[in-house]
């Protein structure tokens, strides 16, 4: 069981992560036993957030999967400013430190395009966040529709990790990128699409439906 939540690739990004910790835990145990287990529970931790289950998406086309775990923290109409430049719907999803960071190709799509801007660190719960933090927007060109997503970093996450490039074709659920710690993941929708969710609803990235394309 344990095996079939961890891949390597998302464990790699931890590697100077657990480094520290080791040493840490190496330290704490030499000051005494019970400091020592203290570095135990971290590192246990450091696993469980860079967990990553295998996770099967819906077979129906116009379905629309969450890019990420979380909660939907906000589901407004507006402009997406940077590659549609288009009114848009757009799903925010807020990941709490103990969600799964793994970000996921909401449709069957090309990646079309790939930017990342530097920005500030301002709690991703904040609708400024989207603006003024760092970030990454994915663009995936699919049958019908082109999609937007955007890697938002939060007050304790630091580093977006981008896995994919321009001109990969992902299907829907596969793996494209992940954020390390607390963090945002916003999907820009057509004006046209269903939200199937609505805000407070925790969805799985990759399997939870927030939307249907028409």
């Amino acid at each position: 069981m344990f095996c079939g939540l961890m891949r390597w690739q998302t464990l790699y990004e931890a590697r100077w992560i657990f480094a520290v910790a080791l040493a840490l835990t190496a330290g704490l145990f030499f000051i005494s036993a019970c400091t020592g287990w203290i570095g135990v529970l971290f590192i246990l931790y450091i696993f469980l957030f860079f967990r990553d289950p295998e996770r099967s998406a819906p077979t129906d086309e116009k379905a629309v999967v969450a890019a990420a775990d979380g909660v939907i923290a906000e589901i407004v109409e507006m402009v997406e400013p940077e590659v549609l430049k288009a009114p848009t719907k757009r799903v925010a999803i807020f990941l709490s430190v103990f969600d799964v960071h793994t970000n996921r190709a909401p449709i069957d799509g090309k990646v079309t395009y790939s930017h990342h801007t530097p920005g500030k660190f301002l709690d991703a719960r904040n609708p400024q966040a989207s603006e003024l933090n760092e970030y990454m927007t994915w663009a995936f060109e699919g049958k019908s529709e082109t999609l937007v997503v955007r890697q938002i970093t939060g007050a304790i996450a630091r580093r977006i990790v981008g896995w994919s490039k321009v001109g990969d074709v992902l299907k829907k659920g596969e793996r494209f990128g992940m954020i390390r710690f607390g963090s945002r993941t916003e999907v820009y929708l057509p004006t046209t699409g269903e939200i199937m969710v609505k805000v407070g609803d925790r969805v799985k990235g990759g399997e939870t439906v927030i939307a249907r394309l028409f």
